[in-house]
C-alpha cells in the first residue's frame, strides 16, 4: 500500500486535510485513534469514525512481528511479515532510539558482503508499508530516529522512500536530521533529496576509495566515480548543514590497507562529514572475514588523527547473526526444507 492510496482512502471517508493528519499522526506515532486533545466523536465525520476499526486492523496489517532477535549489546533484530506473505527485516539499533527499516524486499546492488545481495530484487515495498514498520517498532519503544539502511536500495524505490520520509517527518514527530536516506550513490538521490519538505541525511556506502575495487564489491550500484560521489554528497552536506554519513565495512586484506587510509584521507580531509567504519559481520558461506579488533582500532586512530572525524562501529547482532538478510534467508530455507516446520516457527 502507498500512502497516497490510504490518503485517497480517507477522503473517500469524508475526511479533509486536518482529519487525515490525525489519523495518519496517530497511525504513525503508534498511538490510538482516540487519544489526544480532541474526541474523534466530536472531530472527524462519521463515517470516518465507523470506519477507523477496520481501517487500524488493515494498518496493522501491513507489518506484522514474525520474530525478534534480542542480541547481548542490546539491538534487536525484527523479522517483519507483510500481508503478501513476503518477510522483511528491520533493527532496533543499541543505545539509541533508532530504527533501521528496509525499503523492498531483497535488493538488485548485490554487494558481495551483503546476504541480501544474494536475493535480487524481489519487490518494492510501498510508503504505507515503510512507514508501519516504524508503527510496529513503536509499539515496543520510542523510536526518535529512522535510518533506510535494512533490505534493499532506496534509491530503487525513490517515490515510496520520500513520500515515508514526508510524513515521518512530519506527522511521525521525526526530527529532519534523524532520518537518515542511505545510498550506493545514484544521480537520482542528488536531484530528489534537495528538492523535499522533509530533507533527512544523507549516507553513503563507500567501502573503498579505488574505483575498479568499488565495482568489485558493488557490482551493480551506478558507475559514477568516487571523486564525483563525494563532491556531489558535499554540496548536499553544505545546503543542509547535516555532515554526510559515509559507510564502510571493514574487509580484512579487501579495504583494510595503508592505500585506502591514504586515499580517505585524499578524499575526506576538511569535508562536512563523518566515516563511520564497521568490521564485517560474518555471513556464513562467504569467503570474507573482518580485521582483527587491534587493526580496526589502528585505522580508526590513524584516520582521526589525519583530520577524517572518524567513528568505529561495532556491528549490531552479532551473537544472532543478524547480518541484513539473514533472517529472512533462514526462513526461506527453513520453508524449503519444511512447509510445517516453518508454519511452527511463526506462531
Amino acid at each position: 500500500m502507498r500512502l497516497e492510496d490510504l490518503r485517497h482512502r480517507l477522503r473517500t471517508l469524508g475526511a479533509n486535510p486536518a482529519h487525515e493528519q490525525h489519523v495518519l499522526r496517530r497511525w504513525s506515532q503508534s498511538k490510538p485513534q482516540d487519544s489526544g486533545r480532541r474526541r474523534i466523536d466530536n472531530y472527524l465525520p462519521q463515517t470516518l469514525r465507523h470506519a477507523l476499526p477496520a481501517l487500524a486492523d488493515e494498518l496493522a496489517s501491513l507489518a506484522r512481528l514474525h520474530s525478534e532477535h534480542q542480541a547481548i549489546d542490546g539491538s534487536a533484530r525484527l523479522l517483519i511479515a507483510l500481508c503478501d506473505g513476503q518477510t522483511v527485516e528491520a533493527v532496533r539499533l543499541p543505545r539509541s532510539e533508532g530504527l533501521c527499516v528496509s525499503t523492498q524486499v531483497g535488493c538488485a546492488v548485490g554487494c558481495t558482503f551483503c546476504m541480501t545481495g544474494t536475493m535480487g530484487l524481489v519487490r518494492q515495498l510501498g510508503s504505507a508499508e515503510i512507514v508501519a514498520q516504524v508503527a510496529l517498532a513503536r509499539q515496543q519503544r520510542a523510536v526518535n530516529k529512522v535510518v533506510f539502511m535494512g533490505m534493499g536500495e532506496p534509491a530503487h524505490n525513490l517515490d515510496n522512500v520520500m513520500d515515508a520520509i514526508e510524513l515521518l517527518g512530519q506527522e511521525g514527530g521525526i526530527g529532519h536530521k534523524n532520518l537518515v536516506f542511505s545510498t550506493v550513490g545514484d544521480a537520482r538521490v542528488f536531484e530528489r533529496l534537495p528538492q523535499g519538505t522533509v530533507k533527512p541525511a544523507l549516507a553513503l556506502s563507500l567501502h573503498t576509495t579505488n574505483d575498479a575495487r568499488r565495482v568489485q564489491l558493488l557490482p551493480r550500484s551506478p558507475r559514477i566515480k568516487i571523486a564525483e560521489l563525494v563532491e556531489r554528497s558535499e554540496q548536499y552536506a553544505r545546503a543542509t548543514g547535516y555532515p554526510i554519513q559515509y559507510q564502510w565495512t571493514l574487509l580484512a586484506g579487501v579495504n583494510d590497507g595503508d592505500d585506502e587510509i591514504d586515499g580517505i584521507v585524499s578524499l575526506l580531509k576538511g569535508k562536512h562529514a563523518i566515516l563511520n567504519m564497521i568490521p564485517y559481520n560474518r555471513v556464513e558461506g562467504f569467503n570474507l572475514e573482518r580485521p582483527s579488533a587491534e587493526r580496526c582500532t589502528a585505522i580508526f586512530r590513524l584516520l582521526n588523527q589525519r583530520g577524517v572525524l572518524t567513528r568505529l562501529r561495532q556491528s549490531a547482532g552479532q551473537d544472532v547473526n543478524a547480518g541484513c538478510g539473514q533472517l529472512r534467508s533462514r526462513v526461506i530455507a527453513l520453508r524449503a526444507v519444511s512447509p510445517l516446520a516453518a508454519h511452527a516457527e511463526s506462531v
